[in-house]
């Protein structure tokens, strides 16, 4: 897309009141890694969101299936960043002025994620490439590294375990992982969060996963949706890469300070 065509594609979202720009982390803004927390944002990614967070009457929001301290630690995100925060599908949040914001947990749910999580890390200890993420909701079962035969064998174990043990909990399915937690929160009520939050006239949502398109699916009239990479998406325009992605943030962020001076 040239840069004539992604001017056309977001000048509405450019010219809005007051735009949230709520972005997916892993795959939108930093490459996935085979060593999740290794994962950041590449480059020019890094410099369009800080280019998006000093444009007038615009806020920034990571919206992502980590959990909030895990997203922090990645996102390198320290106490003073401008960032608004939104980890464990919109379950944590950490908001500028205020700090971390998040529900308190029930003892017995708690209980019951640690239980879970030693039964999956045991039935799957044989498979190799096989990892159990702890999540403070739940945990997540990586299969990036493992062969096909294995990791359908772990999702298989896995999806038999937690429907005989947990079966009201919520199961997400991503690139080489899928997810299981306590709480029922999505990256649309994420976004709604965030929306209300702000009190934004727009927003713009990007993602790149399956978890992606509940909030691509969920924004209104004058907003906008970018899915990068390939797939049917629910998203108004399509990216292939993250660099793409980060020239598409690039020209909005321009857009909104050229209209300041």
């Amino acid at each position: 897309m040239s840069a004539d065509d992604l001017r056309r594609a977001v000048a509405g979202i450019a010219a809005s009141d007051r735009l949230l720009v709520a972005l997916d982390f892993d795959g939108t803004l930093a490459p996935l890694e085979n060593e999740p927390m290794d994962a950041r944002m590449l480059p020019q990614a890094r410099a369009a969101v800080d280019a998006l967070v000093a444009a007038p009457r615009t806020f920034v929001a990571l919206v992502s299936g980590r959990s909030l301290s895990d997203l922090r630690v990645i996102a390198e995100h320290g106490d003073d960043s401008p960032l608004i925060l939104a980890g464990s599908h919109g379950a944590e949040f950490w908001v500028p002025g205020e700090g971390a914001i998040t529900h308190e947990d029930d003892p017995g749910d708690a209980a019951l994620r640690d239980q879970l999580r030693a039964h999956a890390e045991d039935e799957t200890a044989i498979l190799p490439g096989v990892w159990i993420e702890p999540k403070r909701f739940g945990f997540g079962v990586h299969t990036r590294r493992a062969t096909p035969a294995d990791a359908n064998e772990a999702n298989r174990l896995v999806d038999a375990l937690v429907a005989a043990e947990a079966p009201n909990w919520r199961r997400r399915t991503g690139h080489n992982i899928v997810e299981y937690a306590f709480r029922h929160e999505g990256k649309d009520s994420a976004v709604a969060e965030l929306r209300a939050r702000t009190d934004a006239s727009a927003v713009l949502f990007a993602g790149d996963d399956v978890t992606d398109e509940d909030a691509l699916r969920s924004l209104r009239p004058g907003d906008l949706g970018v899915h990068v990479g390939a797939g049917d998406t629910a998203a108004g325009v399509s990216v292939p890469d993250i660099p793409a992605m980060a020239e598409l943030l690039r020209v909005i962020a321009d857009d909104r300070s050229s209209a300041r001076e």
